[in-house]
């Protein structure tokens, strides 16, 4: 096991892991759209499992390792709840973990260490999972696996698939027999499909999973009875009885009934033939019509496996063991450089097209300049591409790092906007300080100012922030904001606008001329200063442009403005610098100055009333049920005490609502106050 977090680190890196995890789950199974490798998802799981195994009472209620799948996203096909809920697999990635896999099973089973075990093992499928119900041998229904418990019905498509039959062969079938496996296309039927798709200026679909994930989820059938989609069954879910006492028995049946089987379905007696059968299929994985990423292992008797029965997600008696990634070689074209909405510069390899388990890659994140660096890349380099069975490839190996060629260099300047391109100490990341003025960070820069926690302009939505952005009307930053009166005419003539709702949002914007000013500050997004930053810095300078002089010495090196910038509670060295760089970027300076020509910000006070928590530091965690916790933040400055995020020895009192974690168990063993909300509201509505 790797070294341990605090638990306090492990609770929240569960949190993020639990979060990274549930997104990439929707993009992969509800939206057909990943946007990472099998290897990376892989690693995100196992960090998780090891973090609950060392940590098992921070196990979340929504954890990763209870989830299968992902809940169905907006769709028009209609719901189904499966009978016999669809699992998932563990997976193993050595042959050490499929001894030890085979060795809980004994232990599980009470059997001698020398006790015979017999498998079947069969290529893992890269499709997408669909259960076939049959009833009197009759095809009734078919659906996708969803989230488990619930998938989609796709009935209709799935009667357009050749390779399953509409009743079973022969006679004397079970009355009920739902067949479980997977929907794919073959690489050579995918290929054919997309160039079909080009000519037509159609949708390409990245890798054949995604095609047949897409072309078997569609609303209209007659859609997938032109995609060519095959079908390979292996297993089952509500059955009234079954055909035999194995696992091997049942395949056989199900193939006798007319359900294609994988060729390479094997019975075989023992690990080491396990491994050797894994061994055979990865040899002929490349000349396979389909693409697969790994062998799944099942106990042979059917028995062991009931008793077996299932943990979290997975059956006991299953197993997935992955293949490692495919590698091809190719050369390295060019590097671009693409700016995301938080001002991240990321490279992009341009790589001369190279077929890579069965797609064609063109293009390869090369993450940051450190991972460039580290593999010495250049234009014109032949580097090695690896691909894990999914849409992202990454370098594995610059072949001719050694050969003497100009170094590459990393941009100092946004490619977009031309502003300062820096990296933080300690980061690897490079971001864009154009920020508002960054016509690839403009929308969201946009939308968090006119937020709700920022300026709160009601009515100046995502929407209207991306058609008001289409027209021009917002180009030089947030002071366009409120010239958005002198286009009133040319908004009522346009779809969707009415003289009313114009007026509503022209009123909503004019009354944030004189905007509270650290709303203002916080709303201009600046990197490391969020909202609670913003009123510590605005309690000690109380006018903006009073915090600009000093932060703008503070860069330029003047020792008391920067001990005066780090006397404030709450502002360290990261925060100054990341001040010092905003304000040394002439865009920045000149957004500032023309948002300032259009609104007057007061003088900022805070009022404070004697309370119980004067002088105090607050921290609020879990849930608060009466109020946001904005709100609770603004009413802790109120009463003369200073919102935190973290506990520390310095914390005077913690407020908890329902879900308080560790920062419940932190303050308890420093024997730090504690109180509920409605004991919160007690405060309040005591102070002086």
């Amino acid at each position: 096991m790797s070294d341990l977090p605090s638990e306090a680190a492990a609770a929240n890196e569960l949190m993020r892991l639990a979060k990274a995890i549930a997104r990439h789950n929707r993009l992969y199974h509800a939206e057909d759209a990943p946007e990472v490798t099998d290897a990376e998802y892989d690693a995100l799981v196992r960090r998780n499992a090891e973090l609950e195994t060392a940590f098992p009472h921070l196990i979340r209620a929504d954890s990763p390792s209870a989830a299968v799948g992902h809940e169905i996203a907006a769709s028009p096909l209609a719901k189904v709840r499966h009978a016999v809920r669809m699992m998932s697999l563990d997976n193993a990635f050595s042959p050490g973990e499929v001894e030890e896999w085979a060795a809980r099973m004994r232990r599980f089973l009470s059997l001698p260490g020398d006790a015979a075990l017999a498998f079947t093992a069969e290529d893992k499928i890269d499709g997408l999972s669909c259960s076939l119900r049959y009833e009197g041998g009759l095809l009734v229904r078919a659906a996708t696996r969803g989230d488990g418990g619930v998938g989609e019905d796709v009935t209709a498509n799935v009667r357009h698939i050749a390779d399953i039959p509409q009743q079973f062969a022969g006679s004397g079938h079970p009355e009920i027999f739902e067949i479980r496996g997977e929907v794919y296309m073959e690489k050579q039927a995918f290929a054919a499909l997309n160039a079909a798709q080009h000519e037509a200026g159609g949708k390409i679909f990245a890798t054949p999973r995604n095609a047949a994930a897409g072309s078997l989820r569609q609303k209209d059938a007659a859609v997938t009875a032109r995609r060519p989609l095959r079908f390979l069954a292996h297993g089952w879910g509500e059955v009234s009885a079954l055909p035999a006492d194995t696992q091997m028995g049942v395949m056989r049946a199900i193939g006798e009934w007319g359900l294609p089987l994988s060729p390479l379905l094997a019975r075989v007696d023992g690990v080491a033939a396990l491994l050797a059968h894994y061994a055979a299929i990865g040899a002929a994985r490349a000349d396979l019509p389909y693409d697969i990423d790994g062998v799944v292992y099942k106990l042979d008797r059917l028995d062991w496996q009931q008793r077996l029965g299932s943990v979290g997600k997975a059956p006991r008696w299953a197993l997935a063991h992955k293949f490692p990634a495919e590698r091809a070689e190719t050369v390295l074209e060019a590097i671009d450089i693409q700016v995301g909405r938080t001002g991240k510069l990321t490279p992009v390899g341009r790589l001369a097209p190279v077929l890579v388990g069965g797609v064609t890659v063109t293009n390869v994140t090369l993450h940051n300049r450190d991972e460039i660096a580290r593999l010495g890349l250049r234009r014109g380099d032949r580097v090695v591409i690896q691909r894990a069975g999914d849409v992202i490839p990454q370098v594995v190996e610059n072949l001719t790092r050694d050969v003497v060629r100009e170094a590459y260099a990393f941009p100092e300047h946004c490619p977009v906007c031309g502003s300062e391109a820096v990296a933080e100490d300690g980061e690897v990341d490079v971001r864009c300080t154009g920020g508002l003025v960054c016509r690839a960070q403009q929308f969201e820069r946009l939308r968090h100012f006119a937020s709700r926690a920022a300026l709160d302009i009601e009515g100046l939505g995502e929407k209207s922030i991306a058609e008001f952005m289409e027209l021009g009307w917002l180009e030089k930053g947030p002071g366009d904001i409120f010239r958005l009166r002198g286009h009133g005419e040319e908004l009522i003539a346009r779809k969707g606008w009415q003289e009313k709702s114009v007026e509503e949002l022209l009123k909503a914007i004019e009354a944030k001329r004189t905007p509270d000013a650290a709303r203002l500050l916080f709303g201009l997004g600046i990197r490391h200063v969020g909202a609670v930053t913003a009123r510590d810095l605005l309690k000690h300078f109380h006018l903006l442009p009073a915090l600009r002089q000093v932060a703008e010495r503070a860069r330029a090196g003047d020792v008391e403005a920067l001990a005066e910038l780090t006397a404030i509670d709450g502002v360290g060295p990261v925060v100054v610098k990341a001040l010092g760089d905003f304000f040394h970027e002439p865009h920045n300076r000149a957004v500032w100055d023309d948002l300032l020509s259009e609104v007057d910000p007061p003088r900022y006070e805070v009022a404070t009333r004697a309370s119980a928590v004067s002088g105090k530091i607050v921290v609020f965690t879990g849930k608060l049920e009466t109020m946001s916790r904005d709100e609770a933040k603004a009413q802790a400055e109120r009463l003369g005490a200073r919102a935190a995020g973290s506990v520390s020895a310095k914390t005077g009192l913690v407020v908890a609502g329902p879900g308080a974690g560790s920062k419940l168990k932190q303050a308890a063993a420093l024997g730090i106050e504690v109180i509920d909300e409605a004991g919160w509201a007690a405060i309040v509505a005591g102070a002086g």
